[in-house]
């Protein structure tokens, strides 16, 4: 994966840093694992907007990811490197020994032409998916379970990837990329090294209406708001407005907003690096 900075040809290109998106095979997605998305432009079921912001941006049609990995033992040749618009990390296309078609999300450094496999008993390769208690520690892994047979829900955007620290009995002990240290269910499955395209986060827009196509609005900040609109709104001229806050009034940086009694809380070892490392 690189970034190009390209030409300042116009005001749009001159801070622009796009992606070569050299990896990519495919220009055009596989019709059978793709379902029609609709957009709520930020409104309920009762058109009351409930979400800023939101609206516009390009059509979009979903892929099918599987998040699951659960055809065990039989192995699957990978056909495409493709990018998703729904999603920060590019998705491989890859063909089942028995002609089924799966979209995952391609692991950072996976060809076409490589075989990977799920299950239990196999080697902890690139690709691969297995129980965390067969990988071996020290492992760079991601689209981690947190309850056996949920399908992947950390480490699946651009770049991301946890490192298996420790094994205690059932539980392995998981650092993720917040700095979070957690425990999780040795039983749970996980796949074998980083999501694709780490460089996703250099990239720069170089112009609002790469936003819009996005389906990003333009965000007003709380300062220029009045009072009746925000805690940091009002004042005569430019003011502070004092420790940055949510619209509610929440502090944005020191204060914990995790529930005390949340019943996960027992599995985490050492808690997220926040703001102000609290």
């Amino acid at each position: 994966m690189a970034v190009k900075r390209l030409r300042p040809i116009t005001p749009g290109t001159r801070f622009r840093v796009a992606n070569t998106f050299a990896e990519l095979t495919a220009s055009e997605p596989e019709k059978s694992l793709t379902v029609s998305l609709k957009k709520s432009g930020g409104r309920n079921n009762q058109g009351k907007m409930t979400m800023r912001y939101i609206g516009g941006g390009h059509k979009r049609k979903y892929r099918i990811i599987d998040f699951k990995r659960d055809k065990n033992g039989v192995s699957a040749e990978v056909k495409t490197v493709e990018y998703d618009p729904n999603r920060s990390a590019f998705i491989s296309l890859v063909e089942y020994q028995d002609g089924e078609k799966r979209y995952i999300l391609c692991p950072h450094g996976l060809k076409v032409g490589q075989k990977i496999v799920s299950g239990t008993g196999i080697l902890p390769e690139l690709g691969n998916t297995l129980p965390l208690s067969e990988i071996p520690l020290g492992s760079i892994i991601h689209n981690i379970e947190l309850a056996p047979g949920q399908g992947g829900r950390i480490c699946r955007s651009a770049g991301s990837y946890a490192q298996l620290t420790s094994k205690d009995g059932k539980y392995v002990v998981v650092k993720l990329p917040s700095g979070e240290t957690r425990m999780i269910l040795a039983t749970c499955l996980a796949t074998v090294g980083s999501v694709s395209n780490p460089d996703h986060n250099l990239e720069v827009y170089g112009k609002a209406g790469r936003s819009r196509w996005l389906g990003r609005r333009p965000r007003t900040r709380p300062a220029a708001m009045n009072p009746v609109d925000h805690p940091m709104g009002g004042g005569e001229g430019r003011s502070k407005g004092g420790q940055p806050r949510s619209r509610t009034g929440i502090y944005s940086q020191g204060q914990k907003t995790r529930d005390t009694k949340k019943n996960s809380s027992k599995y985490i070892l050492v808690r997220r690096k926040g703001v102000r490392n609290k």
